[in-house]
């Protein structure tokens, strides 16, 4: 989804409740091909990167922290997506390396 600036967006929840969600005119969409996930007890901490092909370096483009029942919504959000999309658009094949090999431990966290 893009949004242009200064949009006002209005969430609908399951539970009916809705939310108005306002994105201010300075923030900047940013692209990520490649995002490290890091736990502990009370938190995960995704760290969107931005892998440029062919160097071995990434460069964080943001780091977003959620507490454990908002990372067990999350999944249930993105796998009720995923099927969505897979239905519309066709599945989704991997390429490469399966994604849990390219896990990478954060020091700090399990």
């Amino acid at each position: 989804m893009y949004l242009s600036e200064g949009v006002g967006i209005v969430l609908v929840m399951a539970q009916q409740h809705e939310i108005a969600v306002n994105v201010p005119q300075t923030l900047d969409p940013v692209y990520s091909n490649m995002i490290q996930i890091a736990y502990k007890d009370d938190e995960f901490t995704f760290i969107f990167l931005h892998q440029i092909p062919g160097i071995n370096q990434a460069k964080a483009k943001a780091i977003v922290s959620i507490t454990p029942q908002h990372a067990k919504n999350l999944l249930a959000v993105l796998t009720k997506t995923m099927a969505d999309y897979e239905g519309k658009f066709g599945k989704i094949e991997q390429k490469g390396a399966q994604p849990t090999e390219n896990v990478t431990t954060i020091r700090g966290y399990s």
